[in-house]
C-alpha cells in the first residue's frame, strides 16, 4: 500500500508529493520491504522439496497468470485511448515481448509495460540465482551473497552497456539472454549431474553479466543493492532456521548502511530504508503472533495490488489530466474510492486467478514430487 500512496501523488495529490518525499519516500519503503520479505521466504519454497522443478511449478503459476492478465487490461487501456505504448512496442516490439516474457525487461533496457514491473525483473533474477547456489550446493552463503553485492552496489556498474544502440542491437541480446536462460534452465531440469551444473553456471553467469553491466532504473547501484537485500533476507532465513550462526548475520548490517550511504543526501530514501528494515525486524519480532485478519488478507492480495494500482491510477489521469483544476477534497475523495475499488478488484483477481493458479501449482508439484520418489517410497 505504500507504493500505491506513492504512486496516487502524482495524478491526484501532486502538492503533497514533494514535502511527502523529501522526508520519507513511501515507494521505495514499500519495495524494500517486499525484497527482504521474498528473500527471507523464497528459499523455503525451493528447499522444502529440495526439488527445482517444483520450485519454477510454483514459481511460473505464481507471477505469470496475474502478469498476463494485467498486461492484457494495460492493452486494453490504449485501446479505448487512455494511454499509449512506448514507441518502442512499434519498432521494436520481438525484443520486448521476449523481455517481458522472460520478465527480465528491466535488465534489458527495455521500458516496462506497467511501470510497476521493474521490480519483477529483479525478482526472476533472484529466483536465477538462487537456482545456480542451489544447484552448485552454494545455496547457505547467504551472507556472503549479500556482502558481495552490497560491496558491488558501492563500486556500481556501466548502464545498459549491452542493450544501448539500434533496435538490432537490442533483439540480438534479448534473443541472446532468452536463449542462455531457456537453456540453461532446461538442462538443470533434465540433464545428468554434470550438465545440469553446467546450466546453472550458465544462467548465473548470464544474470550477473545483466547486473553488472546492463541495468538503467532504478541505477546499477541501486540494483545491486535490491539483490544484496534479498540476500540479507535469506541470511536471516538460514539463521533463523540454524543453518548458519546468527554472529554471521552482523555482516548483514552492511546492507542498509551502504543502502543510506548510496542514497545520501535524499533523506526521505534513507529514512525510507532505514524504516524497511525496522519494519522487516518488527516483522520477524512478530511471526509467531497471530496476525489479525485484516493483514493476513491484504498480504494474500499483495501482489494484486502491486500490479493493477496503476492501470486505475492511469485511468484516473485519463479522467482528470489536469489535477489542480480539481478541488483538494474531490482528489482525496477520488484516492480513497480508488483504494476500495482496488482492493475489491484485488480480491476478484485473488478469487479467479491467483488461488486457481497457485492450486494447480500444488497439485502439479505434488506429482512431480511423487514422481521422482523410488517406488518404495511412494
Amino acid at each position: 500500500m505504500a507504493v500505491v500512496f506513492e504512486h496516487a501523488l502524482t495524478p491526484l495529490l501532486p502538492e503533497v508529493r514533494a514535502p511527502v518525499k523529501a522526508v520519507f519516500d513511501p515507494g521505495w519503503y514499500g519495495v524494500m520491504v517486499f525484497f527482504l520479505v521474498s528473500g527471507y521466504i523464497v528459499p523455503a519454497s525451493l528447499e522444502r522439496t529440495g526439488s527445482v522443478r517444483a520450485f519454477w511449478i510454483s514459481r511460473v503459476f505464481r507471477l505469470y497468470p496475474l502478469f498476463g492478465l494485467a498486461a492484457a487490461a494495460m492493452a486494453l487501456l490504449v485501446a479505448l485511448g487512455g494511454r499509449e505504448f512506448h514507441v518502442w512496442w512499434s519498432t521494436r516490439p520481438v525484443a520486448l515481448a521476449l523481455g517481458h516474457l522472460t520478465m527480465l525487461q528491466n535488465l534489458l533496457h527495455m521500458p516496462n509495460l506497467i511501470n510497476t514491473m521493474w521490480t519483477l525483473s529483479y525478482e526472476m533474477a533472484f529466483y536465477l540465482l538462487l537456482t545456480t547456489m542451489f544447484v552448485l550446493g552454494i545455496h547457505r552463503k547467504s551472507v556472503a551473497g549479500a556482502f558481495v553485492f552490497a560491496l558491488a552496489a558501492l563500486v556500481g556498474g556501466p548502464a545498459a552497456l549491452l542493450s544501448t544502440g539500434g533496435p538490432g542491437r537490442m533483439l540480438g541480446v534479448a534473443l541472446g539472454v532468452t536463449a542462455l536462460v531457456a537453456g540453461g534452465i532446461a538442462a538443470v531440469l533434465r540433464g545428468s549431474a554434470r550438465v545440469r551444473q553446467a546450466g546453472a553456471i550458465v544462467v548465473g553467469l548470464t544474470v550477473l553479466v545483466l547486473l553488472a553491466v546492463n541495468q538503467s532504473y532504478p541505477g546499477p547501484r541501486q540494483g545491486l543493492l535490491i539483490l544484496a537485500t534479498m540476500f540479507a533476507g535469506t541470511a536471516l532465513y538460514r539463521a533463523e532456521r540454524g543453518e548458519i550462526p546468527w554472529r554471521w548475520v552482523g555482516w548483514v548490517a552492511l546492507v542498509p548502511l551502504v543502502g543510506m550511504w548510496l542514497a545520501r543526501p535524499a533523506l526521505g530514501s534513507q529514512t525510507a530504508i532505514a524504516a524497511a528494515w525496522v519494519t522487516f525486524a518488527a516483522g520477524m519480532a512478530l511471526r509467531r503472533q497471530v496476525m489479525p485478519d485484516v493483514l493476513r488478507r491484504l498480504g494474500l492480495i499483495s501482489y494484486s495490488v502491486y500490479l493493477l494500482h496503476l492501470l486505475l491510477l492511469e485511468v484516473a489521469q485519463w479522467l482528470w489530466p489536469e489535477p489542480f483544476a480539481q478541488p483538494f477534497t474531490l482528489r482525496l475523495a477520488i484516492f480513497v474510492y480508488a483504494v476500495a475499488i482496488l482492493l475489491g478488484l484485488s480480491a476478484l483477481t485473488w478469487r479467479f486467478v491467483e488461488a486457481p493458479a497457485q492450486r494447480l501449482a500444488k497439485r502439479l508439484t505434488r506429482e512431480n514430487v511423487q514422481s521422482s520418489l523410488p517406488l518404495s517410497a511412494r
